[in-house]
């Protein structure tokens, strides 16, 4: 164990069997263990059998904390930093303190493990060489619409988190800004017991998640399938029986009547009628 070092220790995102040997031993071994909650990581740490102190160190307190925190690593102790659950720093506290020990000259050495964004991700079926992670979105619909429209044509898998309690308001603005027919993934509870790992059209999946009250607990990550940028544009005729059918029917009607007649596909049809709009 080197002394003076900061460990970011990844954690179990919901199965506890999912800590690796190498963090048990980090945690086991380090002065103290700076933790997003006590009470939450003391069931881990008692189930992996840790008993190195900790102290809490989460977004209401981390600015205080650091200071005393870095006079303890310069002292030449170790510190693990956990979060509640798996990567610290990922929509998570700890980027001050560990930006303050890099300043410091302080070594600070990454424990990986679980990540629920790489989780959700590597079983969402969606394209996985180009993405990135939003986070949480903001809490407000005006803000969160504000955000997903800056993003409606980014060509990555888009990835987010979302708490329950705003899961289907978040999936009516998704659907909004990216259109019903666009591919997502839900995935909640990953590695729990209740484990849903769900892919379908936004539309769908709004419908289905409303019609299941279960479906609507828990952690999320929601995952969005990337603008086809080829979809962009169709020849003339195809786009004037478009325009015709948009004068009568919703997007999604005329998208598919106008894919029947002109044999092109729906979605891209779908797409440039959402940019008419």
């Amino acid at each position: 164990m080197n002394s003076a070092c900061l460990y970011i220790v990844a954690t179990p995102i919901g199965n506890l069997s999912d800590i690796s040997e190498r963090a048990v031993q980090i945690l086991k071994q380090v002065d103290l263990i700076a933790v997003e909650d006590t009470r939450h990581s003391g069931k881990l740490l008692q189930h992996s059998g840790v008993s190195t102190p900790t102290q809490a160190l989460h977004e209401h307190n981390e600015a205080k904390k650091v200071e005393q925190l870095i006079e303890l690593l310069a002292a030449g102790k170790s510190i693990a930093l956990i979060s509640d659950a798996g990567t610290p720093l990922i929509s998570d506290p700890g980027y001050q303190l560990v930006k303050a020990a890099i300043d410091a000259g302080i070594k600070v050495s990454p424990v990986p493990g679980a990540s629920a964004l790489i989780a959700a991700l590597s079983a969402s079926g969606l394209p996985s060489d180009a993405f990135i992670f939003e986070g949480f979105l903001p809490n407000k619909s005006a803000g969160r619409l504000k955000k997903l429209e800056a993003l409606a044509d980014e060509s990555r898998t888009l990835i987010f988190y979302e708490a329950p309690h705003r899961i289907i308001d978040c999936l009516e603005d998704m659907q909004q800004v990216f259109g019903a027919e666009r591919v997502a993934v839900v995935a909640r509870e990953l590695t729990k017991t209740f484990e849903t790992i769900k892919k379908d059209s936004l539309e769908n999946l709004l419908s289905w998640i409303k019609a299941d009250s279960n479906q609507q607990r828990g952690e999320f990550v929601l995952l969005i399938q990337g603008q086809e940028k080829a979809a962009t544009t169709v020849n003339a005729e195809a786009e004037r029986i478009l325009d015709i059918l948009l004068q009568e029917l919703p997007l999604k009607q005329a998208s598919q009547l106008a894919a029947r007649i002109t044999g092109i596909k729906k979605n891209t049809l779908y797409q440039i009628g959402l940019n008419k709009k």
